[in-house]
Order: C-alpha cells, then sequence, then structure tokens
C-alpha cells in the first residue's frame, strides 16, 4: 500500500499503523464509495448503499410497528418462542467457540502482537480505558437484573424440578437444588455470574479484536467487512461487504433498542414508585425521547469530550452506589460470597454451558439463549467501541483487560446487590423484595436499607445515564459503519442514529413490550452469529501474519 494512502487513511480517522505491521495490500481508501457534500442543507459523508439500505428499512419497520401495535404483538411474541426453542443450541454452541478462542489466544505467541503496530501507545489511560470498557459493554443490564436475576434464579432452584407430560415445566438452572437453602443460593449466583461473565465478553473480545486487528494493523476500514478480507478479498468492498455492514448494523439497533426499552421500563417503574409519576406507555415514551435528546449532545462531542466523561461518570456513581450496599448491607456475607460463588461459577460453569441433551430447557431456552443473542446482537457496537479505544494494548493486554477484569466487577456487583436482595428475604423475612415484579425489586432491596429514597433516586439517575451512554456509544458506531468505515464522519450522521436508537425502542415496547424486545435481540443474534463464527478464522490468519515481539 501507498505512502499516499497510508496518509489519506489517516485523514479519514483512522490512524496508519506505528511501526511494523502486517499492512494489506489494497487500492481501497476509506470513503471512496461514499457520498459526500451537502444535501438538503446538511453535511454528509456516508456510504450510500449501506446506509440507504438499512435507514429505509429500520424507518419502514419503526412505521409499521407503530401502526399496527396490536397485530405485531404476537407475531414478536410467536418469534421469540419459536427462536428460543429451535436455536438454543447454536446459541450457547457458538458462546462457547468464542470465548475459548478468546482465552485460548491469551497462551499463544500470537498474544504480543500490539493494537495497531508494534511501536503504537495507548491512546487512553487505564482508569479511562476500563470505565469505557464496562460502561459500554453492560450498562443497563446491570441496574436491572442486578437484584432480580440472583433472587429469581434462587427461587426457581430451592423450590426444584417439576414435572408435567414428561417434561420440565419448573425454570431452575440445571438440577435444581429443592429445599437446601446454601446451595441454591450457590446455584442461583453461578447461574446469575455464568450470564455476566466470561461467555458475554468472551464474545465482545472476539469481536472487537477482529475490528481492531484489521483496522489498526491491517490498513482497512473500521467496519465489520473489513474482518473478512482474508477470505473475500477485493469482494469485501462490493455486495457481500455491504450485507455483512447491514447485518451488523440491524443487530447493533435490535440489540441496544432491547437495552433502551428495559432501561426505560426500569426508570419509568421507579419513577412511579418513588415519587408517584404514573408508569404507563406515555411515560416510558417521554422518558425515552428525553433522554435521547441528551444523548444527541453528547454524541456530538466525540469519544473523547462526551463518551469517555460520561462513562467515567457511570463508573463512578455506580462505585458509589455498590460501596454503599456493600457497607450498609450484610458486608461479611459478601466479602465470603464474593469467592464462594466464583467457586460455584467455575464448578457449574461447564454443565451450564451445555448446549444439547440439557433438562432444564426452561433456563437454557428463556434465560441464556436469549442471552447469548443479545450479547452477540450487542457485539459490533461493543467490540467496536472496544476497538476504538484499545488502540496500543497488545492482545493479550487487551483479552486479560476485556475478559477479567468486567467479569470481575459483575461477579461483585450480583454479589452485593442481589445477595442483599436473598439476605433480605431468607434472613430479614421481607418478602416486599421477591413479591416485587422484576423491574422494580432494586428499589425495594433498596428501601430496606438507610438511605433509601436517596440510593433508589441514585438509581435512577444511574439507569438513564447508562442509558445516554449505550445510545450515544452506539450512534458513534452504526455512524461509523454507515460512513464506510470513517470515525470522524458529520455530527447530523450520528445524529440521525441516536434519533432512531430512540424510536426504535419506543417502537417495540409499545408494538409488543418485552417479548418484542426479546424477539429482535434473538432474531437479529442469529445470523450475526453464523457471521461471527466466520470471523474466528480471520483473526487466527490476520494474527498469523502481524510482527510480535519474542
Amino acid at each position: 500500500m501507498s505512502d499516499e494512502n497510508l496518509d489519506e487513511q489517516k485523514s479519514t480517522g483512522v490512524p496508519a499503523p506505528e511501526g511494523p505491521s502486517g499492512l494489506i495490500d489494497t487500492d481501497y481508501v476509506i470513503g471512496q464509495d461514499n457520498i459526500a457534500g451537502n444535501r438538503f442543507g446538511l453535511e454528509v459523508d456516508l456510504h450510500g448503499k449501506v446506509f440507504t439500505f438499512s435507514g429505509l428499512i429500520i424507518l419502514a419497520f419503526v412505521i409499521i410497528t407503530l401502526a399496527l401495535q396490536n397485530e405485531v404483538g404476537p407475531v414478536f411474541e410467536a418469534t421469540r418462542v419459536w427462536l428460543t426453542q429451535n436455536l438454543a443450541w447454536f446459541f450457547l454452541g457458538g458462546a462457547n467457540i468464542f470465548v475459548l478462542i478468546a482465552l485460548g489466544l491469551i497462551f499463544t505467541p500470537l498474544a504480543n502482537v500490539r493494537l495497531g503496530g508494534a511501536h503504537a501507545t495507548p491512546d487512553f489511560s487505564y482508569a479511562g480505558w476500563f470505565a469505557m470498557l464496562f460502561a459500554a459493554g453492560m450498562g443497563i443490564g446491570l441496574m436491572y437484573f442486578g437484584v432480580s436475576e440472583p433472587l429469581g434464579h434462587f427461587e426457581k432452584a430451592i423450590q426444584g424440578t417439576s414435572m408435567e407430560g414428561g417434561v420440565r415445566t419448573d425454570w431452575a438452572p440445571l438440577g435444581a437444588a429443592a429445599g437446601d437453602q446454601n446451595a441454591a443460593i450457590s446455584l442461583g449466583m453461578a447461574a446469575t455470574i455464568f450470564h455476566w461473565g466470561l461467555h458475554p465478553w468472551g464474545i465482545y473480545a472476539v469481536v472487537a479484536l477482529a475490528l481492531a486487528l484489521f483496522s489498526f494493523n491491517k490498513g482497512l476500514p473500521l467496519t465489520m467487512r473489513s474482518v473478512f478480507y482474508p477470505i473475500l478479498g477485493e469482494r469485501v468492498w462490493g455486495w457481500p461487504g455491504h450485507v455483512i455492514d447491514v447485518i451488523a448494523v440491524f443487530a447493533t439497533l435490535f440489540g441496544l433498542a432491547t437495552s433502551l426499552g428495559l432501561g426505560a421500563q426500569q426508570a419509568t417503574v421507579g419513577l412511579g414508585y418513588l415519587f408517584g409519576i404514573p408508569s404507563g406507555d406515555t411515560t416510558m415514551v417521554l422518558l425515552i425521547i428525553g433522554i435521547t435528546i441528551i444523548a444527541l449532545g453528547s454524541v456530538t462531542l466525540g469519544v473523547d469530550k462526551g463518551v469517555q466523561r460520561l462513562s467515567q461518570l457511570n463508573m463512578g456513581l455506580a462505585g458509589l452506589l455498590l460501596l454503599f450496599v456493600i457497607v450498609a448491607g450484610p458486608t461479611l456475607a459478601i466479602a465470603t460470597g464474593f469467592f464462594e460463588y466464583l467457586f460455584s461459577y467455575a464448578k457449574n460453569v461447564i454443565p451450564l454451558s451445555n448446549p444439547i441433551g440439557r433438562e432444564d430447557t426452561n433456563f437454557s431456552q428463556g434465560w441464556t439463549s436469549f442471552y447469548w443473542a443479545w450479547w452477540i446482537s450487542w457485539s459490533p457496537f461493543v467490540g467496536m467501541f472496544i476497538a476504538r479505544v484499545s488502540r496500543g494494548r497488545t492482545v493479550r493486554e487487551f483479552l486479560i483487560a476485556v475478559l477479567v477484569i468486567p467479569t470481575l466487577i459483575s461477579v461483585l456487583w450480583m454479589t452485593a446487590l442481589g445477595g442483599t436482595a436473598i439476605d433480605q428475604v431468607v434472613n430479614k423475612g421481607l418478602e416486599s423484595v421477591s413479591e416485587a415484579s422484576g423491574d422494580l425489586q432494586l428499589f425495594e432491596m433498596l428501601s430496606n436499607l438507610p438511605l433509601g429514597l436517596i440510593t433508589s433516586s441514585l438509581a435512577i439517575f444511574l439507569v438513564i445515564v447508562f442509558f445516554v451512554t449505550s445510545s450515544d456509544s452506539g450512534s458513534l458506531v452504526i455512524d461509523a459503519i454507515t460512513a464506510g468505515g470513517k470515525v470522524d464522519s458529520p455530527k447530523p450522521q450520528r445524529m440521525f442514529w441516536a434519533i432512531i436508537e430512540g424510536a426504535i425502542a419506543i417502537a417495540l415496547l409499545l408494538g409488543g413490550g418485552l417479548s418484542a424486545l426479546q424477539a429482535m435481540a434473538l432474531s437479529a443474534g442469529f445470523p450475526l452469529t453464523l457471521v461471527l463464527l466466520v470471523a474466528c478464522y480471520s483473526i487466527i490468519r490476520g494474527l498469523m501474519s502481524e510482527p510480535r515481539a519474542a
């Protein structure tokens, strides 16, 4: 590749490698197929085919879903049921492959490759890097499920199994732990950690590594299509590449909409619980609109001024809430439970990961299958965002940070919040926590601790800030895909996608509620799983062609 091409790529927002790297020899220049200039009074710089195809289909989806709310609800529910019942083995098997590849690479010489070239230096400090990794990857989900999932799995496990017509009808993980309180707690926490530990972060790590490698080391655009250059060659710039990028856009948007919808539900219920604000559809829609407006302001500031600062605010406030729960809750039980539940997770991770011959089909299909599809649908968004902020790290440093640190933080979070809720139910007899709906259980748990109003208000604020962070991070990523790999495209394009994300969340909530959110996450996750499985081959080939330290 010529120096002129590298200079042009650098000018379009993808920095050239620093030091030796395995550049791919292609004449393609980032943005060469873009439509650039002033259109309808707005500055644009976008990939005509990817942007147009994605935008029109998504707009049509939003319009149809809002116009036919009563009709589309059953369709979403049927889609969710069919996908979870028939493709659970596929999602579980795919996630196993991703986490094994991510873990395995750490122990190979390929992990000595530095993202961005042999002489590249990190763009962000460890503190800023870790904050952005965690806030982008988990965010709203930890707030929504931090109490409800550990408590729910414990309650199902202690109830034991039930059969009807030779089929298990309970929702307990594995073989349950009927009547054994300690065993049920350990199993419930292990199942929760399984859903928030190595597997989701292994998915993110594979996508992020692929994108960072082929962009920062190989000199290709920061889009999903670039990962397939070792397989498709120059055809990746044509329709095969267009299709890959469109799938990534769809998956990202619907994965984000699922999280934003859950966040809107929880924030709305929390506002009603604390301040008596009506918690119907109108409040949810107004909340989504308001938060989208805030996200528009953040997304115009970019990564450094907008996303990084919000991520650090998230981490600071989340850390404050976590510390309060540890101190005000059952401190000793949380401290000992952290290690006990990690051990239980290690003991149960293989049977929980088993994709075939499961008797706990409700759990594996209704929980794990949905989760893995959800994480996979998020992976282009989170993976591209992680790639953008991880330049200058070695592959080993990158994988350890992305896999281990967020997993340990998730374990501590679930142990503190979920463990406190279980303690309130088991040892203090506070049945109101278990009797509350899933999106209200966090606030019920906090209300039983000192300063309940203050901490619950902080929790609502955290949900909202996580909402904003996810929205503006997702907008930056989707915009990069639909701008042909450019990461410095005009602000109106980023704002367009922030608005679309809010519109999809509103459409899905009104058109089918939680079932609609789950159905679209599953639907988007299926084709993307196929894409990512093929991408694993490209990663190995790409790393093998890179210079690395001894």
